[in-house]
C-alpha cells in the first residue's frame, strides 16, 4: 500500500476567506490516508472524492455482508471493479452503481455464485500495488496487467486505465451489479451504446432507499465494439424483471497504452447525466486530479496543526478529511433535482440540494464541526433539509438517495437546525424552522408524508410520539428501544423549546420545556438506571444493565449502561436524579471501571470501543467523558479523553472502534484533538479536554483566526494546570462559540498530575 501522493509536495494556493486572502503552501493532503477505516468494521471506502461531491468512485471487493456496507473491505485480496455510488462509513448499505471492469481477454460474466463476494471476471491484487490520497485512486490488477487510475469532480468520475499489448482488451459495464448487504433490487435496467466511444443507461432499484434512480452517460477516449447482455426473470408475482445488464466492449491496445473514461451520474434524467459531464473537457486526467488535490487543501487547511508526531498528523487530517465526504451533491449542473415526493424540481445554483444525512450521527460533531470551520456548507444543508420538509411532508430523520429511510430514532434534523440558529446563522426561515422542528415532535398521521406506508407508522411518525406527548413516556410494551427513544425525544424537545424561547414563542416554550424534561419518568432510583416502564407504569423485568438484544430491546445499539446518560440538555438535573453530583460523579467513575462483559443472545455488535460500559465505538457515547467538566471534576475528563484519543484512533485500515459513521467518528475526534468539544448541540458552549497539538489555528470566516496554543505538551502532560483565553484568566473548563469566533487565543499549560483547574475551588 502507497498513500504518498506522485504529485510535489509543495502546492501554493490561494482561495478567499470573506474578503481576505489566505495563502496555503503546503500539501495538507500528504497527510491524509484514505484507508483509515477500511478495516475492522469502520466501512470507510479509499476511492477518489471531492469534498461533498456527487460522485464517489471506489474499488469494490465485496458485496454481501456488513462490512460490505462500503463496497472495499481491506481484508480482500480481489477487486470487483469500479462502482460509482458508496456510503462511507454507514451499518447499513446501498449504492454500489454502474460497475465498469477493464479486461484483457475473454470476458467472463456467466459463472457467477450465489452469495460469491466475487464475481466471475474479479481480478486479484495486492495492497503493496495500491495507492490512495484524496481525489485519486489507483491498484494494479494482476490477472488483466492492467493499471487502474480514478479520479473526480464534483460530478464527474475520470478514470485511466495503462493497458499492456492486446488483440483483446476491452471493458465490462456492469448496470445490475449493487451491493446486496439489504437486498437492493434492480426494477429497472436500460442501457444504450450511443456511438463508438458513448455508453448511456438507467437503473431503478429499490433498497435502503426504496426509491432510486440513476442515469449515466460514460464517454471513452477510445472507439469500442459493443455487445449488449440484456436478461430478464420473472418475479414470484409473475412481474418481468431484470436479471442482467451490461456492456462487453472490445478494441485493441498498444503496450502501455492508456486508455480513458469519464462516466457523469444524474438522479434526475439522461440529459441531467450528459449535461453534468461537461464538468470536464478533454481528458488531462493529471489536471483533474490537481484540481481535486487542491479542493481538498483548501478544506483541509482551515484547521493547521503543529506537532512532531507524523502519525498523529496523519490520523487528525484523515478524519478531517472523513467530516466532508457526506452530505453529497443532489443537484445537477443546471440546478434540478430529484426531490423527496419524486418530482423533478429547481433550486438556485447558489443553494445546491445534498443527500446522505445520518443525522441520528452527525448532529452530534459534524455539524457543530462545519458551524466553526464550514458554516456556510452547514447553511447549506439546514436550506436542503427544510426543502425536503416542505417537499416531502417532514423533516427526515436518515434521507437517502431523495427517499426517507425512517432509519434510527429521534428527529435529529431538529439539533442541527436549532444548534446553527443559536449560534448566529440567520440564513433560513427560522419561523419555518420551528414549524418543521414540531411536526416532527407530534404525532399526526393524517398530513401527508412521501414515503411508504409502513416507514410512515413505523419509523418517521411512530406511535411511540403519541405516547410520549400524552403519557410522558414511551412503554416498552408498545414500542421496541422506548428508553432509547424516550431520551432522545426529550433532548431534542429541548432543542424546539431553546429556538421558540430564541423567537419569543413563550407558549410553544414552555410546552416543549416541559416534554424536555420526560427523561425523568425512565429513571429507576432503586437500580440508578434508565429502564423500560410499560403501559401500567411498572419496570420492566427481569432486568439486567449489561444486556443487549440488537434493535430488539429498550435501548438502541446499546445498553442501559450507555443510555442512562443520554440526557446531555440537563446534566444537573440528572444529577438530583442520581442523589446530587457526588452521587452521579461515583456512578459515572464505575462506567469507566467497571467489567465490559456484554450479554445477550443478539448482542449489538455496534457496542464497541469499550472502556468499562463506555462505548466510544458508538455515538450516545460520545458526550458522556465531558460530564466530569460540569459536575466538576475535569481532570477525570481529560485523563480518559486522553486514552480514548491514543487508543481509538491508529493510523492503520483497523484504525476506528466502530462504524465511521459519515464523518461523526472522524469529526469526535477533530474537535477533541484540538481540545474542546460541544457535548449538547443547541446551547452554544464548548467544554474544554485534554488538547494533543503544540498549536492550532482554526481558520474562521472573515479572515479571522483562533489559536490554540499548549505549553509543556507531552504524552506524560494530560492534566490541564492552567488556561487563558486572550490573556484572561479561565476558571470553569467552558468557553462559548462567540468566543471561538471572534478569533483569538486560548493557551492551555499542561502537567503531568491532577489539579484542581476548572473545579470552582
Amino acid at each position: 500500500m502507497d498513500r504518498k501522493p506522485i504529485l510535489p509536495v509543495f502546492v501554493g494556493l490561494l482561495f478567499l476567506v470573506g474578503c481576505h486572502t489566505v495563502t496555503v503552501d503546503k500539501d495538507y493532503t500528504q497527510y491524509v490516508n484514505p484507508f483509515i477505516g477500511t478495516g475492522g468494521h469502520g466501512h470507510t471506502y479509499p476511492g477518489a472524492v471531492v469534498p461533498n461531491g456527487m460522485i464517489h468512485p471506489s474499488p469494490d471487493t465485496r458485496i454481501y455482508g456488513w462490512d460490505a456496507s462500503a463496497g472495499y473491505y481491506y481484508a480482500d485480496t480481489t477487486i470487483n471493479g469500479f462502482s460509482h455510488t458508496h456510503l462511507s462509513g454507514t451499518g447499513c448499505s446501498d449504492f454500489g452503481d454502474v460497475l465498469l471492469m477493464p479486461t484483457v481477454g475473454e470476458q467472463q460474466c456467466a459463472g457467477k455464485v450465489e452469495g460469491s463476494q466475487t464475481l466471475p471476471y474479479a481480478s486479484a491484487f495486492s495492497h503493496e500495488h495500491e495507492e490512495a490520497s484524496p481525489g485519486y485512486y489507483s491498484v494494479f490488477l494482476d490477472r488483466y496487467g492492467v493499471k487502474a487510475e480514478l479520479t473526480a469532480t464534483s460530478r464527474v468520475a475520470l478514470h485511466r486505465y495503462t493497458f499492456p499489448e492486446s488483440n483483446d482488451a476491452g471493458f465490462i459495464l456492469d448496470l445490475d451489479y449493487c451491493i446486496q448487504f439489504l437486498n437492493q433490487r434492480n426494477r429497472e435496467l436500460k442501457l444504450e451504446q450511443v456511438n463508438d466511444s458513448t455508453l448511456r443507461g438507467y437503473k431503478y432499484t429499490s433498497g435502503w432507499a426504496w426509491k432510486q434512480d440513476v442515469y449515466f452517460e460514460a464517454v471513452f477516449s477510445k472507439p469500442f465494439t459493443c455487445t449488449l447482455v440484456e436478461e430478464s426473470t420473472l418475479s414470484k408475482d409473475g412481474r418481468e424483471v431484470p436479471s442482467a445488464c451490461k456492456a462487453l466492449l472490445k478494441f485493441q491496445t498498444r503496450k502501455d497504452e492508456q486508455v480513458m473514461v469519464k462516466v457523469a451520474l444524474s438522479a434526475v434524467d439522461a440529459d441531467g447525466a450528459h449535461a453534468n459531464l461537461k464538468e470536464i473537457v478533454g481528458w488531462d486526467f493529471d489536471g483533474i486530479r490537481r484540481q481535486a488535490q487542491q479542493a481538498w487543501n483548501r478544506y483541509l487547511s482551515k484547521i493547521d496543526i503543529e506537532t512532531q508526531d507524523e502519525k498523529q498528523k496523519r490520523i487528525f487530517y484523515t478524519a478531517l478529511y472523513h467530516t466532508a465526504i457526506s452530505p453529497a451533491l443532489f443537484t445537477d449542473v443546471d440546478g434540478r433535482y430529484r426531490s423527496m415526493d419524486r418530482s423533478i424540481r429547481q433550486t438556485d445554483a447558489a443553494r445546491p440540494m445534498y443527500t446522505i444525512f445520518s443525522l441520528w450521527d452527525t448532529y452530534r460533531a459534524v455539524h457543530p464541526l462545519l458551524t466553526i470551520i464550514n458554516p456556510e456548507q452547514n447553511s447549506l444543508y439546514i436550506h436542503t433539509l427544510l426543502r425536503q420538509y416542505q417537499e416531502g411532508g417532514i423533516l427526515p430523520m436518515w434521507e437517502l438517495a431523495g427517499n426517507y429511510t425512517g432509519t434510527m430514532i429521534g428527529y435529529h434534523a431538529v439539533p442541527v437546525i436549532v444548534d446553527a440558529y443559536m449560534k448566529g446563522d440567520r440564513s433560513f426561515d427560522a419561523q419555518l424552522a420551528l414549524k418543521a422542528c414540531m411536526r416532527s415532535a407530534e404525532y399526526d398521521t393524517v398530513a401527508p408524508i412521501a414515503t411508504t406506508a409502513y416507514l410512515m407508522h413505523n419509523a418517521l411518525m411512530p406511535r411511540s410520539k403519541y405516547y410520549k406527548n400524552e403519557r410522558g413516556y414511551v412503554p416498552c410494551d408498545v414500542e421496541v428501544e422506548s428508553v432509547a427513544k424516550g431520551l432522545e425525544y426529550a433532548y431534542d424537545d429541548w432543542c424546539i423549546s431553546v429556538l421558540a424561547e430564541a423567537l419569543g414563542d413563550t407558549a410553544t416554550q414552555r410546552v416543549y420545556a416541559e416534554r424536555a424534561q420526560y427523561y425523568r419518568n425512565y429513571y429507576d432510583s432503586s437500580t440508578g438506571y434508565m429502564r423500560g416502564k410499560d403501559l401500567k407504569g411498572e419496570w420492566r423485568t427481569p432486568f439486567n444493565p449489561n444486556a443487549s438484544n440488537h434493535r430488539a430491546d429498550d435501548y438502541c445499539e446499546g445498553n442501559a449502561w450507555q443510555w442512562t446518560w443520554s440526557v446531555q440538555h440537563d446534566v444537573m438535573g440528572l444529577a438530583d436524579l442520581m442523589g446530587g453530583r457526588k452521587a452521579m460523579l461515583a456512578r459515572l467513575d464505575t462506567l469507566f471501571t467497571t467489567d465490559a462483559k456484554l450479554e445477550g443472545e443478539q448482542i449489538s455488535a455496534d457496542i464497541s470501543g469499550l472502556i468499562g460500559q463506555y462505548a466510544h465505538g458508538n455515538e450516545p457515547s460520545h458526550h458522556i467523558i465531558y460530564m466530569y467538566n460540569t459536575l466538576g471534576e475535569p481532570w477525570k475528563a481529560q485523563e480518559l479523553l486522553d486514552t480514548v484519543l491514543h487508543t481509538q484512533y491508529q493510523d492503520m485500515p483497523d484504525g476506528l472502534s466502530g462504524n465511521e459513521d459519515c464523518g461523526q467518528m472522524s469529526a469526535w475526534y477533530v474537535m477533541n484533538a484540538m481540545g474542546f468539544y460541544q457535548p449538547c448541540p443547541g446551547r452554544p458552549e464548548y467544554s474544554i479536554g485534554r488538547p494533543l497539538f503544540d498549536n492550532v489555528t482554526i481558520r474562521l470566516p472573515e479572515g479571522k483566526m483562533f489559536h490554540i496554543t499548549v505549553v509543556n505538551n507531552s504524552p506524560q502532560n494530560k492534566y490541564i494546570q492552567e488556561a487563558t483565553l486572550n490573556g484572561i484568566p479561565l476558571t470553569s473548563p467552558f468557553f462559548s462559540h462567540n468566543d471561538l469566533m471572534s478569533g483569538g487565543t486560548l493557551e492551555i499549560t499542561l502537567t503531568d498530575k491532577p489539579t484542581q483547574w476548572g473545579t470552582g475551588l
